[in-house]
C-alpha cells in the first residue's frame, strides 16, 4: 500500500493561488490513478479533481478553469495548482489513489479569507 505525503496549502486571500503537494512512497505511482478531495466544515468530502496513470485529468464543475492536477512520476508527485481561489474553495484537502487498496494523505489545510 503506497505512503502519501501531502505539503503546500495555508491561508490566502481571496483570488490568490496556491499549490498542493502529494509524494507517494515509491514507483508504484506511476501506475496509480490518483485523485484530490477537499473537506469544508460542516460538509461531505467531495472529489475535486482526478488523473489517471497516463494523465487524464477530470474536475468538479466548481473548480474547472481555475485548478490544475498533475503528475510527475519520475518524482512519484502529484501536484493540485489553485488560482483564483475563493472562500467556498476553504477546507481540509486530502489526495488518495483512487484504487483499492486506497491510501491517503494526511490532510492540508487549506483557508481563504474573502
Amino acid at each position: 500500500q503506497v505512503q502519501l505525503v501531502q505539503s503546500g496549502g495555508g491561508l490566502v486571500q481571496a483570488g490568490g493561488s496556491l499549490r498542493l503537494s502529494c509524494a507517494a512512497s515509491g514507483s508504484i505511482f506511476r501506475i496509480l490513478d490518483m485523485a484530490w478531495y477537499r473537506q469544508a466544515p460542516g460538509k461531505q468530502r467531495e472529489l475535486v479533481a482526478r488523473i489517471s496513470r497516463s494523465g487524464s485529468t477530470n474536475y468538479a464543475d466548481s473548480v474547472t478553469g481555475r485548478f490544475t492536477i498533475s503528475r510527475d512520476n519520475v518524482k512519484n508527485t502529484m501536484y493540485l495548482q489553485m488560482a483564483s481561489l475563493k472562500p467556498e474553495d476553504t477546507g481540509v484537502y486530502y489526495c488518495a489513489n483512487t484504487g483499492f487498496p486506497t491510501s491517503w494523505g494526511q490532510g492540508t489545510q487549506v483557508t481563504v479569507s474573502s
